[in-house]
């Protein structure tokens, strides 16, 4: 068996968490707060939450080899003697502590990830980056929150060259205490839009907001910021005002990071770019404009960790959609099949338009129609309702054939559209789900997006589980 080296020493975990040790524990190889993703090896964290508690899984994860459990002291002594367990005050922040312990010992250059929309493939991005310049680790899925960002950096090794961490947020002060938590060398705000607006005053309260991932900056460090964001002034002056070097990124030429030539395609975009008087030619393995721009920050970010450039550039040809965010499906249907484009993972009016446009540029079959597939768009505030009818701009400027709607806010759209473009409303995923299916046909592609609270996940999974993919249906033909 081959040799993994601990994350932790035992006596290490028990002083970054101020524990108390019982039972006989094995090394410490990785951190958990789920036993459906644990790993052998892993401390198991049994935090409580609003909806479950995790002591109640304690046995659970020591059967699959967890190398101990992090539990309350006011439930240790409910588990058998000899259970190997750290007994801590709190479990929540004897997992921070053991976050604020591996950034502390780490020698790793950091960069932190922040935006209304794109962090999570922003991050990934800058992921495989850096790491074809050396061993790097980033925030896993989109753990951006109060427990996911100190779970991220428990898991920092300390052999680790570069660290990427996102940051996530949906009310004032949220950010401030997590970027404090991680530290950033280089910390990057992909855009400013109106998301989660229902929980602030304006546009300006959410740049402010995002505007706290300065205050965790290390001495000298960067803000990299979109210089086409209608907020790059506010932003710009709140990074100044913590001392940071502001680099900035986008389509204007006079950007620190701006593109010379650009080709949008189906399925991924090839550019030219000047990365701060170093010219960058590259292809991105994902389509999309925003993913363009976005890419745009990757590379100043890299040059500004000390990543090789050209190495990060040639990486990015690997870039794949996270789940949720565009990844492709075919479905087999009567003649042939028809494309999926997974966007269900969530939804304003930013990243709509940007699927918008990714779905203009995919191709179709013969008689084949784009169709958009649209849920409700949340916490949008007062003008929710402006916001869904404002969409029948892009649906027309896109070139979109077809568009149903589920939702009550999407019922707004509903009656913004055309005659000729509808394809069909329902108040519910679930019951536009069977209204879809009939209407699809081979050589269609169609683009399903929707906020989580729309639940346009298990429509997805609906439609993929009736048609199947074109290749399973060939292995079981």
């Amino acid at each position: 068996m081959t040799d993994v080296t601990p994350l932790y020493g035992i006596e290490e975990l028990a002083a970054a968490t101020s524990g108390e040790v019982r039972g006989a524990a094995s090394p410490v190889t990785g951190v958990s707060i789920d036993t459906r993703t644990l790993n052998p090896g892993d401390a198991f964290f049994a935090i409580s939450g609003d909806n479950s508690d995790g002591h109640l899984y304690v046995a659970r994860a020591l059967e699959n080899g967890a190398a101990l459990a992090v539990v309350a002291r006011e439930k240790a002594d409910t588990f058998a003697p000899g259970t190997p367990l750290m007994v801590v005050d709190d479990v929540l922040g004897a997992l921070v502590a053991t976050g604020l312990a591996a950034r502390a010992r780490s020698q790793a250059y950091i960069a932190a990830v922040t935006g209304s929309v794109g962090k999570t493939t922003t991050k990934e991005a800058l992921r495989l980056a850096l790491s074809a310049d050396g061993a790097t680790h980033a925030s896993a899925a989109s753990y951006n929150n109060h427990w996911g960002v100190p779970l991220s950096l428990a898991r920092l090794p300390r052999a680790a060259r570069y660290g990427v961490f996102e940051i996530g947020m949906n009310h004032p002060g949220e950010i401030t205490p997590l970027v404090k938590m991680v530290r950033p060398h280089v910390a990057v705000i992909t855009t400013v839009e109106p998301v989660h607006i229902a929980q602030f005053s304006g546009i300006e309260e959410i740049a402010d907001a995002k505007a706290e991932i300065f205050d965790g900056l290390e001495p000298g460090g960067s803000a990299v910021l979109n210089l086409d964001n209608p907020q790059f002034a506010r932003l710009a002056a709140a990074a100044h005002a913590k001392g940071a070097q502001v680099v900035t990124f986008g389509a204007d030429p006079s950007a620190d990071c701006h593109l010379v030539e650009v080709c949008l395609k189906a399925d991924c975009s090839t550019l030219v770019a000047d990365v701060m008087g170093t010219r960058v030619t590259l292809k991105l393995g994902m389509p999309g404009r925003h993913i363009v721009q976005n890419a745009l920050a990757v590379l100043a970010a890299a040059q500004l960790l000390g990543a090789d450039l050209a190495l990060a550039g040639l990486a990015l040809a690997r870039l794949k959609p996270p789940p949720g965010r565009g990844v492709p499906l075919q479905l087999a249907l009567p003649g042939g099949s028809a494309t999926l484009l997974d966007e269900s993972y969530n939804a304003n009016p930013a990243s709509i338009r940007a699927a918008l446009d990714v779905l203009s540029r995919t191709p179709v079959g013969p008689r084949g129609r784009r169709i958009a597939v649209l849920g409700d768009m949340l916490e949008l505030g007062e003008a929710a309702a402006e916001h869904h009818r404002a969409l029948a701009g892009p649906l027309s400027e896109g070139g979109i054939d077809l568009v149903f709607c589920c939702g009550p806010l999407m019922h707004e759209l509903w009656h913004a559209l055309p005659a000729d473009r509808r394809g069909g409303y329902a108040p519910t995923s679930s019951a536009l789900t069977p209204m879809l299916a009939s209407a699809i046909r081979a050589g269609d592609t169609l683009m399903v997006k929707g906020s989580n609270g729309s639940r346009m996940g298990p429509l997805v999974k609906a439609l993929a589980d009736r048609f199947r993919t074109a290749e399973e249906a060939v292995l079981e033909g």
